[in-house]
């Protein structure tokens, strides 16, 4: 470090006594690596606008969390990759101690803090604080890692080290990666934030992790695990444990105190690999109630439920059907090209429902989109809250049908057991209408945040109404449009610098494409929007001239993921995106493509 330096640039150069090159990582292509006995501390450049606040990446060898469970979690050692299990407690053994690490950081922060004085003179650590889903991340994660020769490289000089002679067995390890803001001309300090308090932060995790509550959280894992694996090929959507804290606090993360633990109806209560609570059968499910009576509450959970919850959120055995999609409408989205014939039969201006294009959806339309996109993506399980939903989509009731004669939308309500008989179920929270009282297939009530079946009384008042489920014919539910590579790049037109942006608002600025992701529901954090930007980016830079098949090099990206870890699609040359990701599924990378403006699509011949 140099006296008075804004860089800091001889931090980010390499000494020649430190990480031994390799075939993949020739010497000179290696970040600067520092230890603390075993542990290693890489020095990652960061965007050349913020030289004064490098990226630490902390590999701590996993025998030091605990050597028992090293060797349990490598798994099969001729491998290539971890399998899903393995994956699932890597990810849950990472997210556990990334949460335990925030304790050390956020108490050197709070040495460190001073109002008066903005960040950049006070000197901070920035290390990613999760919500309540446990995902795969860029900031927490166990990966096989390099480590040093101690015996060999004592000494000597690494251009003389031979792997063949001398080889350096990799090792399992867990690492943090965070960002240091180093104070303004005080190298002093610097020099402590960086040689010693982050270094001793990391000796007091070691010492101090609670090895028993890693066990358990292993533990728990594992039967999330189990019971994910049992409930796709079981005749239930989603499970909700008895005695979970479903309503969340202020902050939106953490439960609320004094909440109403979940209980399920006596109907559907089961047991699903130990644990007991309600099995939300597969078809068509209402669950309705009164004001403020839990139901939105309870659907919100269900949309949870995609990802596993840590130990304390409430909803650690709430878990869902992986391909569920929130549905609701988004006015003014594009649609480009799609079929939403089954509910449209016919548009103004010779647009056909078939071949369905427009800039500024409405209502109706975009909600019919975001059905027939779900669809056609795999998804399995629709979640519609009647408060988000365009009303003329979803219903339409004997009076209004007898009065409008002529009506382009097929309802809502009228499909919706058809598409149950496509294996594609639906769960809808409704307040103000009933006429999802004859399709349902289970009618619950919410009242107070208890719930109860109340699909007998339901069905026994859509008979005394004298009301009929309407069947229309059987529609195409195939989504013929292919996508080109017409404008798909992260290059703006007639532009030579890419273009990458995910801003606090909701929009992905991507090429010359400006995508609102507020209607993908399930990007939940602002890290998972990340992460897709730089997916979707991957996937752009990735392809080459030619037919474009985006399911196939999606795919193609997300197993360079699970080889080499979430930040293998991080770039710093964007000096706009923010370090942290989270894993979004494919179904969601997906989303966020349906709603670009620009790309070209074409019907399949």
């Amino acid at each position: 470090m140099e006296e008075k330096t804004e860089t800091y640039h001889a931090m980010y150069d390499a000494p020649i006594f430190i990480q031994p090159p390799t075939e993949e990582v020739p010497y000179g292509d290696n970040d600067a690596v520092f230890y603390r006995d075993d542990v290693a501390f890489v020095i990652e450049s960061p965007p050349k606008n913020a030289q004064d606040r490098p990226v630490v990446l902390i590999r701590i060898p996993a025998e030091l969390i605990d050597p028992a469970l090293a060797a349990e979690l490598v798994g099969p050692a001729d491998a290539e990759v971890p399998d899903e299990r393995t994956e699932h407690l890597f990810d849950a053994a990472a997210d556990f101690c990334l949460r335990v690490f925030t304790g050390q950081i956020d108490a050197l922060n709070e040495a460190l803090y001073n109002r008066s004085r903005p960040d950049r003179e006070n000197g901070k650590y920035y290390l990613f604080h999760p919500g309540g889903e446990i995902l795969r991340r860029n900031t927490a994660f166990f990966a096989v890692c390099p480590q040093r020769d101690y015996d060999y490289l004592t000494g000597i000089m690494v251009q003389l080290w031979d792997p063949q002679e001398h080889p350096c067995p990799p090792k399992l390890c867990l690492c943090f990666r965070l960002e240091v803001q180093l104070p303004f001309h005080k190298l002093k300090k610097a020099m402590t934030m960086m040689t010693s308090d982050l270094p001793d932060a990391v000796d007091e995790f070691i010492v101090s992790l609670d090895r028993q509550a890693l066990r358990e959280t292993l533990i728990m894992a594992e039967k999330q695990f189990r019971m994910r694996q049992a409930l796709r090929s079981s005749q239930w959507c989603a499970f909700v444990a008895n005695g979970s804290i479903l309503p969340r606090a202020k902050d939106g993360v953490n439960p609320l105190d004094g909440a109403v633990p979940f209980r399920s109806t006596p109907e559907d209560e089961i047991e699903l690999c130990g644990v007991r609570g309600m099995g939300i059968p597969r078809g068509v499910t209402v669950i309705t109630g009164g004001g403020y009576s839990g139901k939105s509450t309870l659907l919100d959970a269900v949309a949870a439920g995609i990802y596993d919850h840590h130990a304390g959120d409430g909803r650690e055995y709430v878990l869902t059907d992986e391909t569920a999609v929130s549905i609701a409408a988004e006015d003014g989205r594009a649609v480009s090209r799609l079929n939403i014939g089954p509910f449209l039969k016919s548009l103004p201006g010779g647009n056909s429902p078939a071949d369905f294009t427009t800039a500024h959806a409405s209502g109706s339309t975009s909600q019919a989109s975001g059905i027939m996109e779900a669809v056609s993506s795999g998804s399995r399980l629709l979640l519609i809250d009647e408060d988000r939903s365009a009303t003329n989509f979803m219903i339409r009731d004997s009076k209004m049908k007898a009065l409008i004669k002529k009506e382009p939308i097929t309802p809502f309500t009228d499909r919706v057991r058809e598409l149950a008989e496509h294996g594609v179920s639906t769960l809808l929270v409704i307040g103000g209408s009933g006429e999802y009282l004859g399709p349902a297939d289970r009618v619950y009530l919410m009242d107070e945040y208890r719930i109860s079946d109340a699909t007998d009384r339901a069905k026994e008042i859509w008979r005394s109404s004298g009301e009929e489920c309407e069947t229309p014919p059987s529609c195409d539910w195939e989504v013929r449009r292919v996508l080109t590579d017409e404008h798909f790049s992260s290059y703006p037109e007639n532009g030579s610098t890419e273009r990458l942006e995910a801003n606090d608002m909701g929009f992905l600025l991507i090429g010359s494409e400006t995508v609102d992701l507020r209607g993908v529901f399930s990007l939940m954090t602002d890290a998972q929007r990340n992460a897709a930007a730089f997916i979707l980016r991957a996937v752009m830079v990735s392809h080459r001239p030619g037919p474009l098949d985006f399911a196939s090099e999606l795919d193609a990206v997300y197993e360079r993921i699970r080889r080499e870890g979430l930040h293998a699609v991080y770039t710093t040359f964007f000096t706009t995106m923010r370090l942290p990701m989270e894993l979004p599924r494919p179904i969601d990378i997906e989303a966020v493509v349906f709603r670009m403006r620009r790309i070209g699509w074409r019907q399949k011949e």
